[in-house]
């Protein structure tokens, strides 16, 4: 038994590929993705630096476990 229905949840084999008019209104998902909204706000340099610092203190404690292990 076939519908002809449109699953908005449905995958591309079960329905075929997007179309190049399809921008999602009508497809189950939303246009987030195509830049329309507001830009991105200044590079927080105090996060990314703590992110840095985290990675480095566990390479630290990767290398110290390496070298307390042979």
């Amino acid at each position: 038994m076939t519908t002809t229905s449109v699953d908005p949840h449905g995958s591309d084999a079960m329905l075929g590929p997007h179309g190049a008019d399809d921008h999602g209104e009508d497809h189950g998902h939303d246009d987030h993705a195509h830049g329309d909204g507001e830009p991105l706000g200044p590079v927080d340099v105090i996060a990314w630096g703590a992110g840095a610092l985290g990675i480095a203190a566990g390479l630290l404690v990767a290398a110290v476990m390496a070298l307390s292990a042979s």
